[in-house]
């Protein structure tokens, strides 16, 4: 028991040891590094994600392999319109391409949902906002 406390006193007198040898500053980590997470994928991008779908209703997520799927929507303004859409996050760093949109579009015609054309800037906006949201985050947490 008393080996067990020694042994966890020098390793926590090592660190403080080891965190003093920069002439008294702390070393600075990288607290944007992404690859510094709990889940399977970029931290920032799944926060980012779930931020921008937060108006939607959540049918799925899966942290470690990046997906979020929601359910249908209807927007109040436009009744007879409804999406789904599913983000799937691709990678552990933070870039461009490792966001994916894809979405569902359905309008009311005669009391049957009938599927239509999601517009192909529909995706794109979409992925540029979850981008934008991930690189404030990032920046957030760097600068703060």
């Amino acid at each position: 028991m008393f080996r067990r406390s020694r042994v966890a006193l020098g390793l926590c007198a090592a660190l403080v040891i080891a965190g003093c040898s920069h002439g008294g500053k702390r070393p600075t980590a990288d607290l944007a590094a992404s690859k510094v997470t709990t889940i399977g994928v970029n931290s920032y991008l799944w926060r980012a994600t779930l931020d921008a779908l937060s108006f939607m209703p959540l049918l799925q997520t899966d942290s470690n392999g990046g997906v979020v799927v929601t359910d249908w929507y209807v927007n109040p303004q436009l009744p007879t319109e409804r999406m789904k859409v599913t983000v799937s996050i691709l990678d552990q760093d933070l870039r461009a391409d490792a966001v994916r949109v894809a979405a569902l579009r359905e309008v009311n015609r005669g009391g049957q949902w009938v599927t239509a054309p999601v517009a192909a800037a529909t995706t794109q906006k979409l992925e540029d906002i979850i981008l934008t949201k991930a690189r404030d985050l990032r920046r957030g947490s760097v600068t703060g």
